[in-house]
């Protein structure tokens, strides 16, 4: 079946729980997983933009300590199910293109992602990375809600 899953997080309570599903379906199916959190290189949100109080160098190493905390939960989940794990920091604006990047580069045969559920005008307006990943990648993708 699947021998290299991707499962990428935000740190999201969602994000969290895929994470943790994706682990016990890696450890029901004898796969290994990858963990993948993406940060932004400069701190923007669309057309609002957001200069930092700290200096650039200073944001980014607040950044790095956030992906690192992130994936070190994926990490120690890991572990405690006794499952290979590996994780990757992509800095980016477009956490999709990283997502499919990342599973292609990897050699990962699924992408394991959370549904963040957002709809209505939300979804309209943000999007989800979820619906980016599933229209333009051809790997499987599991959504995990």
């Amino acid at each position: 079946m699947f021998k290299k899953i991707l499962v990428p997080t935000d740190g999201s309570e969602l994000a969290e729980k895929a994470v943790q599903g994706a682990i016990a379906f890696a450890q029901s199916t004898g796969a290994e997983v990858v963990g993948l959190t993406v940060i932004d290189p400069y701190p923007t949100q669309g057309a609002i933009e957001y200069v930092p109080v700290q200096s650039f160098d200073v944001y980014l190493a607040k950044m790095e300590d956030v992906a690192q905390t992130r994936l070190l939960a994926v990490t120690q989940r890991a572990q405690a199910a006794q499952v290979k794990a590996t994780t990757v920091v992509k800095k980016t604006f477009s956490p999709y293109e990283a997502i499919i990047e990342t599973a292609e580069a990897e050699g990962c045969d699924v992408i394991f992602m959370a549904s963040h559920g957002r709809s209505g005008v939300g979804a309209l307006l943000l999007g989800s990375e979820t619906q980016k990943v599933l229209a333009h990648t051809s790997l499987p993708v599991l959504v995990y809600r």
